[in-house]
């Protein structure tokens, strides 16, 4: 289990699924009209071209920022705060629960990691922004703690 500071490390850095049918509940589903898979009959229902319960490891996500971050991290993190990194933006499932049928017990046991790292994750959002000069030596010193001076893929 990560202790806090790890937390705020992956939620400082931590700023779905294909082939199988896109869920309503994704956020701005109307891009997918363009997406030739839309069309396809073989991604277009439930479990498409996975299992029941495969784990989130078997299913093809989009590549972006949090799959980035999980990559330059995963060596350096323990799993707690690497599962917030790589999956706080699928609101499809932490919020709506849409892809249940894909998550094996490990994935439900580790989203409540999720779960938790979320509403931390809406400070972004917020309409006063932080004073990063306050919180910068703070996040120099988990970023040197826990990260080496140079990551690699």
């Amino acid at each position: 289990m990560p202790c806090d500071r790890q937390n705020h490390l992956a939620h400082y850095l931590g700023h779905p699924g294909r082939p199988c049918k896109f869920s309503d509940k994704i956020v701005y589903p109307g891009y997918f009209a363009g997406n030739p898979d839309t069309y396809d009959e073989r991604f277009n229902t439930k479990y498409g071209v996975y299992s029941a319960h495969c784990g989130l490891d078997e299913v093809h996500m989009s590549w972006g920022h949090d799959e980035y971050l999980y990559h330059i991290t995963k060596n350096h993190l323990p799993e707690e705060a690497l599962y917030m990194i790589r999956y706080h933006s699928f609101y499809a499932q932490h919020r709506e629960h849409e892809y249940d049928h894909l998550l094996n017990n490990h994935d439900q046991a580790m989203f409540k990691w999720v779960d938790k790292f979320n509403p931390y994750d809406l400070y972004s959002k917020a309409a006063k922004p932080p004073v990063v000069a306050e919180l910068k030596p703070y996040y120099e010193d988990l970023i040197a703690k826990y990260l080496p001076s140079t990551v690699k893929l």
